[in-house]
């Protein structure tokens, strides 16, 4: 009881509910690169694995469990899709201090990119204050957009 109550007041005191994603295309590899921060409490809720979970994750380039752990949570929070093409994020880079969660991803594009898709639910199920800040970067296109609950999806245009 007493570590629900402290865990209930701790979340209570949370600063912000939001996640940071930028998307870069690289044009010479016809790839993107992903970049995802949340906050790791949050991860832990909106994962189902509670606040327990970070035991049975151990944040070390070699681990396996954890790499396709946080791969599979994004590929289904945050789905994405060029030209009307949907896309799978690959790991690159995984990194966890001072309770944020830093995640680098990338997925490959074949044609000439003429849009890009995403939409992300990362903890719009927990949070109605919710925000998923989004920046997309290809050549010289660059916008940004505040995906919440009510408004999880936003496609751009590349002109």
């Amino acid at each position: 009881m007493i570590r629900l109550l402290t865990f209930t007041l701790w979340l209570a005191l949370h600063p912000v509910h939001v996640s940071l994603m930028s998307i870069d295309y690289e044009p010479e590899g016809k790839v993107f690169n992903m970049f995802l921060k949340i906050y790791f409490d949050d991860f832990l809720l909106d994962s189902g694995l509670g606040a327990d979970g970070g035991d049975k994750l151990v944040f070390k380039d070699s681990d396996e469990f954890t790499s396709v752990f946080l791969t599979d949570y994004v590929n289904e929070k945050v789905r994405i899709m060029v030209n009307g093409n949907p896309v799978k994020a690959e790991p690159v880079k995984m990194d966890l201090s001072d309770n944020e969660l830093r995640m680098n991803l990338s997925f490959g594009s074949d044609a000439k990119v003429r849009s890009i898709t995403v939409k992300n639910s990362i903890m719009t199920s927990i949070y109605s204050d919710q925000a998923n800040m989004l920046i997309v970067r290809v050549n010289d296109f660059e916008e940004g957009a505040r995906l919440t609950a009510l408004e999880n999806e936003k496609t751009f245009d590349i002109q």
